[in-house]
C-alpha cells in the first residue's frame, strides 16, 4: 500500500541544499516562529482538491494569530506620530546647575524623537490643527532620560485633574463620532489660563509646516541639581536651526487635498538625503528664591518665563530613519518619570500627574517589560530586581530578587537620591494663588504681524461663531482681556454684540 505521506522534500530544503552544492547565495528561507522552515507560503493545506482546509495547517493558523495580534492599544493622545534617531551633544559646561553626565560638555549621547499630532487617531491627516508633541529619549550614561514636550512652551490647564477632561472635550463627540469646536469651547468658558494656548492653537502656529521647522519646548520646569545638592529650576527649549515655518489656511487646504502624511514625508524624505535635521537646546534658569518674584507662578504650565535669558547647552542631529515603524516609532515609550541623576521633576501640578500617567499608560500599552525592547533599552546597565511579567527577556541568574539581601553585595544608591525640597502648611485642594491668566495671551497676539493676526482672527472667530451662546461670549471675554483688539476681531467674526464682550471683560480679574 502506498504511504500517503508526500515523500518530496520541502521547497526550501530542496533550496538550501542546492545552494550548498552550487555555491549560489538565496535568502534566507521563510522560518516559522520556532524557527522551522515553510514549505509552502502560498496555499493552505486541504483534504484533497476539495475539502475543506485542515487545522493541521500549522503556518495558516500562525499567521491568522498573528494577524489577529498585530496591534497594540493605540495611544489616547499622541497617537499619530513618527520618529528618528539622532545623536546630542553637549556644549556648555552646566556642573554648576546638574551632574547629569548627558550635560558633561563634549558627551556624545544617542537619542531617538518622536513628534506627533495630539488629539486624532493613528491616520489622522498631519494637517490638522493640533499640538505637535516633541519628546527625545536620551540613552545616556546614567540610563535613560525622556524629555517629553510640545511645540507650544505653554499649555492649557496647569493641573493633571483636569487632564482627562480637556482631551475629552478635545476629542471627537462620543454619540457621533464628529468634531464639535462648541465642546470645546464648553470646556474651556470654565478654563480662563487656557488663553494664551487657544491663542496658540488657532494662530498659524497651530498648523506647522513640517516636524524640522518646529521648535520644542520642555512645557514644565524641572530642577537641575549639581554635586553640592544645590537647586536651580529649568525650562528646555529645541530651537530648529531650519528655521520656524508654519502654514496658513489657504496652504492647509491645499497639502490636505493631495497629502494627509506631509509633515511625517517631509521628515522621511530629508533624512533620506542626508539632510539631517538639527535643533540647538536651550535652558532658562531660577533660583529658588526667584520664583516669589513674579505676579505669576512659574511653576505654573500655562506660563511663559518672559525676561529670563536662555543659556544654549547642545545641539541635536537627527540622522537616521527608523527601520521598522512599528518596533520603534510605535513601541517607543516616552514618559517624564524617566529620570537620571541630575534632573527632578518641579512641584509643577501638571508635571506631578503626567510622572503616573505617562508610565502607566505604556504599560499598558506594552507591557510590564516595555522598557526591555530595544527601543526602550538603556545602553547603561539594567539591574532592577523585577520578576516575571509577560515578554520578559531578561538573563538574570540571581536567586536574589528582593532587598535587602546579605547573600548579594550592596550598591551604593546614596549619590541617586532626590534633593530634600522643604515643605509647609496643610495638605489641601485649591487654586494656586497667582493665577494670571491673560496678560501672557495678550503680549502673544501683539507679537503676531498682521497677516498672522488675520488668521488668529479668522480661524478662531470662525470657530467660536458655531457654540452655543453663553459659551460664544465668555470665550470671546477671556480674549478681549488679553486684547482689545483681538477681542473685538474675534467678536466681529463671530457675529458677537462688542459691546457686551467689553462689559463682560471688564469684570474679569487680571
Amino acid at each position: 500500500m502506498k504511504n500517503p505521506r508526500s515523500t518530496a522534500p520541502c521547497y526550501a530544503s530542496v533550496l538550501l541544499a542546492t545552494s550548498l552544492i552550487s555555491g549560489t547565495t538565496y535568502a534566507t528561507p521563510l522560518t516559522r516562529d520556532n524557527g522551522a522552515p515553510v514549505g509552502d507560503n502560498q496555499n493552505s493545506q486541504t483534504a484533497g482538491p476539495n475539502g475543506s482546509v485542515l487545522l493541521q495547517d500549522v503556518q495558516l493558523i500562525q499567521k491568522l494569530q498573528r494577524f489577529d495580534r498585530e496591534r497594540i492599544p493605540e495611544r489616547v493622545v499622541h497617537a499619530r506620530g513618527t520618529g528618528a534617531h539622532g545623536e546630542f551633544t553637549a556644549t556648555a559646561d552646566i556642573s554648576d546647575l546638574t551632574v547629569a553626565k548627558v550635560f558633561h560638555q563634549g558627551e556624545h549621547t544617542p537619542v531617538f524623537v518622536r513628534f506627533s499630532s495630539v488629539v486624532h487617531g493613528n491616520h489622522s491627516p498631519e494637517t490638522l490643527r493640533d499640538p505637535r508633541g516633541f519628546a527625545t529619549k536620551f540613552y545616556t550614561a546614567d540610563g535613560n532620560w525622556d524629555l517629553v514636550g510640545n511645540n507650544f512652551p505653554t499649555f492649557f490647564i496647569r493641573d493633571a485633574i483636569k487632564f482627562p477632561d480637556m482631551v475629552h472635550a478635545f476629542k471627537p463627540d462620543p454619540r457621533s463620532n464628529l468634531d464639535d469646536d462648541s465642546r470645546r469651547f464648553d470646556f474651556f468658558s470654565h478654563v480662563p489660563e487656557a488663553t494664551r494656548t487657544l491663542t496658540l492653537l488657532y494662530s498659524n502656529e497651530g498648523t506647522p509646516a513640517n516636524y524640522r521647522e518646529m521648535d520644542g519646548n520642555s512645557v514644565h520646569a524641572y530642577k537641575l541639581v549639581n554635586a553640592k545638592g544645590e537647586v536651580h529650576y529649568v525650562k528646555f527649549r529645541w530651537k530648529t536651526l531650519q528655521g520656524q515655518r508654519n502654514l496658513d489656511p489657504r496652504q492647509v487646504a491645499e497639502i490636505q487635498a493631495r497629502d494627509y502624511s506631509h509633515m511625517t514625508h517631509d521628515l522621511v524624505s530629508a533624512i533620506n538625503q542626508g539632510n539631517y535635521p538639527k535643533w540647538d537646546l536651550y535652558i532658562q534658569v531660577l533660583k529658588p528664591e526667584q520664583l516669589a518674584q513674579f505676579d505669576f507662578d512659574p511653576l505654573d504650565a500655562t506660563k511663559i518665563w518672559p525676561d529670563v535669558p536662555e543659556r544654549k547647552i547642545g545641539q541635536m542631529v537627527l540622522n537616521r530613519n527608523v527601520g521598522n515603524f512599528f518596533q520603534e516609532t510605535e513601541q517607543v515609550a516616552m514618559a517624564p518619570s524617566n529620570l537620571v541623576p541630575g534632573i527632578e521633576p518641579s512641584e509643577d501640578r501638571l508635571l506631578q500627574g503626567r510622572l503616573f500617567s505617562y508610565a502607566d499608560t505604556q504599560m499598558y500599552r506594552i507591557g510590564a517589560n516595555s522598557l526591555s525592547l530595544p527601543v526602550n533599552r538603556p545602553r547603561s546597565e539594567v539591574n532592577t530586581l523585577n520578576q516575571d511579567g509577560a515578554l520578559n527577556a531578561g538573563q538574570t541568574t540571581s536567586g536574589v530578587n528582593y532587598q535587602p539581601s546579605r547573600l548579594q553585595p550592596r550598591s551604593e544608591q546614596a549619590s541617586a537620591r532626590y534633593v530634600e525640597t522643604p515643605l509647609s502648611g496643610t495638605t489641601q485642594q485649591a487654586k494656586i494663588q497667582r493665577e494670571q491668566n491673560f496678560k501672557q495671551a495678550g503680549e502673544l497676539f501683539r507679537s503676531y504681524s498682521n497677516k498672522e493676526r488675520k488668521d488668529l482672527i479668522d480661524s478662531l472667530g470662525e470657530a467660536l461663531a458655531i457654540t452655543d451662546e453663553e459659551s460664544r461670549y465668555i470665550m470671546l471675554s477671556y480674549f478681549y482681556k488679553a486684547d482689545s483688539e483681538y477681542g473685538t476681531g474675534l467678536a466681529k467674526v463671530a457675529k458677537a454684540d462688542v459691546q457686551r464682550v467689553r462689559e463682560m471683560a471688564s469684570k474679569l480679574n487680571d
